[in-house]
């Protein structure tokens, strides 16, 4: 019963599911060991998102890519992109115009 709700009717409540879907727990703590450096890392920033922090976090999600812990995914859609990685896909990527001139 809801006290205060106009007409004292029901709440409905419609639960969503989590973005990204559900995935196993790290039951055997195969990752244990980044997560617990992760924290310590967050205790020591006073909660914020240093990235020192962010770093490790990218390693941890890496590692349970790795394990099968969860559904592999581009570092840019879990918004964990950083300066060396941009200029990692810069020097990777091709020069416009090389590659494309016609052979007569």
């Amino acid at each position: 019963m809801s006290f205060g709700a106009p007409g004292g009717g029901s709440v409905n409540y419609k639960p969503t599911p989590p973005e990204r879907g559900s995935f196993p727990l790290d039951h055997d703590g195969e990752c244990k060991h980044i997560i617990s450096g992760y924290l310590k890392c967050i205790k020591s920033n006073r909660g914020t998102n240093d990235e020192a922090c962010r770093k490790l976090a990218k390693d941890y999600l890496s590692c349970r890519m790795d394990k099968n812990l969860m559904a592999p995914d581009n570092f840019e859609n879990l918004g964990l992109i950083f300066k060396e990685d941009q200029q990692k896909n810069t020097a990777t990527e091709t020069k416009p115009g090389q590659g494309t001139e016609k052979k007569e």
